[in-house]
This record gives structure tokens, sequence and C-alpha cells, in this order.
């Protein structure tokens, strides 16, 4: 789809709510929008396709650019007029280092995060996943855990090796840290074989998720919309008592 064509079509569906020029601008930039209400204001991020690191991917690749989500979270992080972040996830991998980083990063947002998963979370996708306080995925997503891979010319040394383990050493303890699965059966599940036709690891789908531990609550954009409203309502009354008791 070209530039042109999904300009009219963001104007087009985009409501006041957006924010005007500048939000159909995000929208049409960075795939994002902030919707106010009196429950509280939300900015909703989409992470799809390819997550594109130091190399740039061709023009009919969709992808998301980690120059622009990494300064755009710091700037929500301490943007008053934002309450909480939606993150809607679709995404089959990409660079690691660019995913991981985005991860760790929405991982240390004060603000209240919810994640939900759609159609796929794949590789680099389940840190992303998990990384906000709550993460969510409708039943017909799938989420693809397998082992660090590279594309290209790879130097067929130790010293090589041992890179990829520790990298991947890096993201399975993420993603131990910031869910309720093991590192032992996340690890298993990477590691995995006869699954996959033409790779090692698994493949799982929403429900088979939850109960892995791997992602937090099976729902849809409602639920996840409510989840995102109720840490807002909480982070707002613990503001209030705080208030309070600063008074005294």
């Amino acid at each position: 789809m070209d530039e042109e064509t999904k300009a009219t079509q963001s104007t087009a569906n985009c409501s006041h709510d957006c924010g005007g020029d500048d939000g159909r601008q995000r929208l049409i930039d960075l795939g994002s929008a902030i919707t106010r209400s009196s429950r509280g204001n939300i900015y909703t991020l989409t992470i799809v396709g390819q997550v594109e690191g130091h190399q740039v991917l061709p023009d009919n690749t969709k992808s998301t650019k980690y120059e622009h989500v990494m300064p755009l979270l710091a700037s929500l992080e301490q943007n008053e007029e934002v309450d909480g972040v939606l993150l809607l996830l679709n995404t089959v991998g990409g660079d690691i280092e660019a995913g991981l980083g985005i991860a760790e990063l929405i991982s240390g947002m004060s603000k209240p995060t919810v994640s939900l998963v759609l159609g796929g979370g794949h590789s680099i996708g389940v840190p992303l996943a998990v990384a906000p306080q709550v993460s969510m995925i409708v039943p017909s997503a799938s989420m693809t855990i397998h082992p660090v891979r590279m594309n290209g010319t790879v130097i067929a040394a130790p010293q090589t090796f041992n890179y990829f383990e520790r990298i991947q050493e890096r993201i399975v303890s993420f993603v131990a840290k910031n869910s309720r699965i093991s590192r032992e059966k996340f690890l298993g599940l990477m590691l995995k074989t006869g699954e996959m036709a033409a790779d090692v690891g698994s493949v799982i789908y929403g429900e088979e998720a939850v109960k892995l531990g791997l992602i937090d609550q099976l729902g849809g954009l409602n639920d996840a919309l409510e989840c995102l409203y109720g840490q807002i309502q909480r982070s707002r009354q613990a503001g209030e008592r705080e208030l309070v008791g600063a008074r005294r």
C-alpha cells in the first residue's frame, strides 16, 4: 500500500479523538493514536511486521523502526497528558537487539501498560508481548518460539556460537522475569523438535500461552482497554492517597 493510499484511509478513519491533523499524521507515520476520555488518556502503539534494526528493510516489507519507537516510549513516560499505553502486537520478529531494547524500555515504564497479541508474536515478539505490566492475547493469535538465528554470512568460530548462546540467555531471562513461565519451561519450548517444519522451536496459541504462564490473560480489545483503565484508576487513587498523606 503506497503512502498516499495510507494517508487517505487514515484521514477517513481517524475521529476527533485522534487529535486533528497531528493525530492523523501520527497514525500515518507510527501507526499510533491517542484517545482521550474521562477514564483516562490512552496512547495506542502498534508493533507490526519486522522490527527493523541497524539494517534498512526493503520498501515492500512491513516494519517497525526502533529509532522511532524508542524515543516515543521515552516521551510517553514523561508526558503528563498520557495516562496509559496500549501495545498492539502482530509481528514476525526481526532484529534481536532492537526488539529487546524496545522491550526493556516498555518494562521500565511506570505508567500503566497492556499488550494485546493479535495475529502473531514471533521470536523477538515474545519479549515485546510480556514486557508490559499486563499481557493479553486473542484466542486465534500465535506465539512462535525458536532459538536465536542469524541471516547472512556468519564466521564459523567458537566466539560466534558463544555470542548466540549469551544473547539467547538474555532473551530467556527477560521472558522468565516478565511472565509466569519458568526459565526451564521456556527454554524447552525454544529447543523443542518435531513441531516446526524447517526449524527447532514451538508454536503455541492463545489459550495455551495463558496456561503455560507466558501470557497473563486471554481476551480481546475491550478486555485490554478495561484492564488498562483499571490500572489507571488504581494509579490515580494511589496518587490521591499520597497527596493526602503529604498534606497531613
